[in-house]
């Protein structure tokens, strides 16, 4: 008698832009919320040295398309809309086509990560241009200062051990503030990279909570 398939539990697997910050936050918010539950073994933030919006599709395209990934695998990409010099609307609006019609998710940030960090500890609603403005122009130094941590750095592989007890807090804050700057925005069908302030981190969080 032939032995019965073993259904495969389908995957989640994340690629992010920042090879320190997102990835060790990601992997430590697994380990305080989901330590010993089915989401360690599912949930696979993957190596990459990619750091671009469409290159992190593009890779997670790939691995997606293999023969050998189920069909109901779910796959994000982690990146920071950063300053138009650097990556322009154009490569932005190709990489979230290109997700769409393969079905990979977006966590983005606009301006950068460090937003989400600032949102653990108060609420905002200013917008910056960039990663430098936001470290000179908020309360994030001080409130990073304030826990324990006062030369931060972009890359800090640590800031979840400071930061990580006030995700919910985060979240709600994100969700506040991405409300309020939606409803400011030129159009209701403004993509997230048009979006100052903004941040999808929490959609990815849930997802991880649910899958």
């Amino acid at each position: 008698m032939a032995k019965p398939k073993r259904l495969l539990l389908p995957k989640m697997h994340i690629y992010c832009e920042g090879e320190k910050t997102e990835p060790y936050y990601l992997e430590k918010y697994l380990r305080k919320f989901h330590d010993g539950d089915r989401r360690r073994e599912v949930v696979s933030i993957e190596k990459t040295k990619k750091n671009t919006p469409l290159q992190l599709v593009e890779e997670a395209i790939r691995h997606k398309s293999k023969s050998s990934v189920p069909k109901h695998d779910v796959f994000w990409v982690v990146y920071d809309r950063e300053s138009f010099a650097k990556i322009p609307n154009e490569k932005h609006e190709e990489a979230r086509r290109l997700a769409k019609r393969h079905g990979i998710k977006i966590a983005l940030s606009n301006v950068c990560f460090e937003l989400w960090v600032l949102l653990h500890f108060v609420r905002n609603n200013a917008p910056f241009a960039s990663y430098d403005e936001l470290m000179a122009n908020s309360p994030l130094k001080k409130e990073l200062a304030r826990v324990g941590l006062p030369k931060y750095e972009k890359g800090e592989r640590k800031i979840f051990e400071y930061i990580g007890g006030d995700a919910d807090i985060a979240k709600q804050n994100a969700r506040d503030m991405n409300r309020d700057t939606i409803a400011a925005a030129a159009s209701a069908n403004s993509p997230e990279y048009l979006l100052n302030p903004y941040t999808s981190v929490p959609d990815l969080l849930d997802d991880i909570d649910l899958f």
